[in-house]
């Protein structure tokens, strides 16, 4: 996996983080690892640091001042990797409901098989989550398939948090111009990239709920991407 690093978005992960950096580092002697931790008031950045003696030139860390939002965190991490010339940039959760195990196989769908996005998809073969409650999973699936309707893309997993990019995906999409910070910041990502007719593939992963740590989802950050696909769309529509 030369050439590739994964963006680890955290803000109070303490209970997780030092297992999945070690996760994702026992997946390949090449890879790194760049945290972008919201100044977590439970010392994950601290944590971050110490860890950084045993990753010397693979882990880094940017430390932002207040907690900002997944989306504006991860578009720091894109700029961060952008410069540092990095060839494939993952996002991923840092409570392991993105499984380290599977970075491999999403950087072969772009390294070897000629995607510029891959995405771990739970729906691409069915369902594909583990310890959610039923009305999660309803949820989750029917606004995959809501925005697979409105947008027009041929993503069974929209809402996907567990992607691939090949660096000029980043290079070429507008930073400046995306407005989503929450949920709705993956679709909209997904929706850049399939406007600007890269390849995008669905790579089948299990999706498996945290067991520690608190969930940051939220109504606003749902009702954020509900009726933000649907501006979306629109002003695509008016857009050269």
């Amino acid at each position: 996996m030369i050439g590739a690093v994964v963006i680890i978005p955290t803000y109070n992960e303490i209970e997780n983080i030092e297992a999945v950096i070690r996760a994702v580092f026992s997946q390949s002697n090449y890879i790194h690892v760049l945290v972008v931790d919201d100044n977590s008031p439970d010392l994950t950045g601290k944590k971050v640091k110490a860890l950084q003696r045993d990753y010397t030139n693979r882990l880094f860390l940017e430390t932002r001042t207040k907690k900002s939002g997944l989306g504006t965190a991860y578009i720091h991490g894109f700029r961060w990797c952008i410069e540092k010339k990095y060839d494939y940039i993952f996002e991923m959760d840092a409570d392991f409901s993105h499984n380290p195990n599977d970075l491999p196989k999403l950087y072969q769908a772009c390294h070897n098989d000629g995607a510029d996005m891959s995405i771990g998809s739970r729906y691409v073969t069915g369902v594909n989550v583990v310890n959610w409650p039923m009305g999660r999973v309803l949820l989750s699936y029917v606004a995959s398939k809501y925005v697979r309707l409105i947008t027009g893309m041929k993503i069974h997993d929209t809402t996907a948090g567990f992607v691939c990019y090949k660096r000029i995906v980043l290079e070429t999409i507008n930073l400046d111009k995306i407005k989503f910070i929450g949920y709705a910041f993956q679709i909209e990502m997904k929706f850049k990239t399939y406007l600007k007719k890269f390849k995008i593939k669905e790579v089948p992963v299990i999706f498996t709920d945290r067991t520690k740590g608190e969930s940051k989802l939220s109504g606003g950050i749902i009702s954020e991407a509900i009726f933000g696909v649907i501006s979306m769309k629109v002003k695509s529509l008016f857009t050269k």
